[in-house]
């Protein structure tokens, strides 16, 4: 389902696949490694998940949507602490990891500052995870509860030196 929020002067998509899709343009190392496949990104980013996880389309689609929500909340929103469970972590690994994709992301979405990733050893366990996930609805995303709820207060150990992190 596609959201589009609009203000007096702009509109912005809620649609993790055209947001991801959108990234293209912006992808400047690797192009041939990115683009040979012909796929879209956001189908290169599903089949990557599908190479490395023991899982359905449908899921790998669930994951990376939602962990696609995530990073932008996380860049749209610097100053406010955010984290993940272990499942949507799965999709966020994966942006993180095709590094041209992730490069392309900072580029577009976070000024072409990097984004960095440095989590604890420690899982934390204060509920951050449901607590994103009710930000995250707030910022007008359509999370999928079951995600976000499946490790409840599981959550993965990001760091809290936001705007820098997440």
């Amino acid at each position: 389902m596609t959201v589009t929020l609009e203000s007096a002067t702009t509109s912005r998509t809620r649609d993790p696949q055209e947001l991801l899709n959108a990234v293209a343009p912006h992808i400047t190392e690797l192009t041939v490694n990115i683009f040979d496949s012909g796929m879209s990104l956001w189908d290169r980013e599903v089949a990557l998940l599908l190479r490395d996880h023991t899982m359905v389309r449908d899921m790998a689609e669930r994951i990376l949507g939602n962990a696609v929500m995530y990073v932008m909340g996380s860049i749209e929103n610097p100053d406010v602490h955010l984290g993940v469970g272990k499942l949507v972590d799965i999709g966020v690994h994966q942006l993180i990891l095709d590094t041209p994709v992730w490069w392309g992301i900072c580029r577009l979405y976070n000024g072409g500052r990097f984004k960095h990733h440095a989590p604890f050893i420690e899982r934390r366990r204060d509920g951050l995870c449901l607590r994103t996930g009710e930000f995250l609805k707030s910022q007008g995303w359509h999370i999928d509860e079951e995600l976000w709820a499946i490790d409840g207060t599981d959550c993965s150990p990001c760091d809290d030196k936001v705007p820098d992190s997440h």
